[in-house]
């Protein structure tokens, strides 16, 4: 089975995240295939991209497994240049998200132009639940699109939020009941279509450029914390009791 498949239909390029058996659990083989399929040059034609998940959650994040044997290897470096990859599209990326979004998978949807929602659908940060902490780079669109005090309360108690509640914060920008999720998603995808393709790219090329200002701040120090985290013996235990289904016990160490 392939675990992403694309779909072109006219104008419309959609990433099909599939591997709903382990929640859209994305592991190496995926991220490069999303990475390729995003790098793609674009058709004369093309004027949308669109990203979604098989089965009843729309990505749970990196593949724990494979993520717990990676620990100082550099493991994670593959989502960065996935999610780079969606900043750097020229064309509109738009998430519609089914349900839920954790960890990677929310980082993935958050990276996207425009979210499209179900009620039922939640996003979360839980790396504090396994031992882990999000680098510079996944922080700082954290920070970018929810805000300081939406993002600390994700982060530093790891619990998922209602898509509803990011609805209503302005965060994301659609949230309709799961029954017209994909009218919904169809209206705005077909709205994006029929505008000036020139304009759409220069729009979002403006928009990406403004943001990466946070990316000259130093942090050396912070990422020097991250790293610690990633490289812990609490991370290990974390991601261990994730995997057995169990409360993991933290030392700080």
């Amino acid at each position: 089975m392939n675990t992403v498949t694309i779909e072109q239909t006219g104008p419309v390029k959609t990433i099909w995240m599939n591997r709903p058996e382990k929640r859209n659990a994305l592991d190496s083989d995926m991220l490069h295939r999303m990475t390729d399929a995003l790098r793609a040059p674009a058709a004369a034609a093309d004027r949308v991209v669109v990203i979604r998940g098989r089965g009843p959650a729309f990505c749970s994040g990196l593949d724990m497994k494979q993520r717990r044997e990676s620990i100082g290897t550099g493991g994670a470096s593959g989502i960065e240049v996935m999610l780079r990859a969606i900043e750097l599209c020229p064309l509109p990326v738009v998430a519609v998200v089914q349900g839920d979004a954790i960890a990677g998978g929310n980082e993935l949807a958050l990276h996207c132009d425009l979210v499209i929602a179900s009620d039922n659908a939640r996003f979360g940060m839980s790396l504090a639940q396994v031992g882990l902490a999000p680098n510079w780079f996944l922080a700082k669109k954290l920070m970018e699109i929810l805000g300081p005090v939406t993002t600390r309360e994700m982060l530093l108690l790891g619990d998922p939020l209602p898509a509803t509640r990011l609805h209503a914060l302005g965060l994301i920008a659609r949230c309709v009941a799961a029954e017209q999720l994909e009218a919904e998603a169809a209206r705005v995808v077909e709205r994006l279509a029929a505008n000036a393709p020139l304009s759409l790219k220069a729009m979002k090329a403006t928009t990406v450029r403004q943001l990466e200002i946070r990316d000259g701040i130093p942090h050396a120090d912070v990422d020097a914390l991250v790293e610690t985290a990633l490289k812990s013996q609490d991370a290990r235990e974390g991601m261990l009791a994730r995997l057995e289904k169990r409360r993991a016990r933290f030392h700080g160490q």
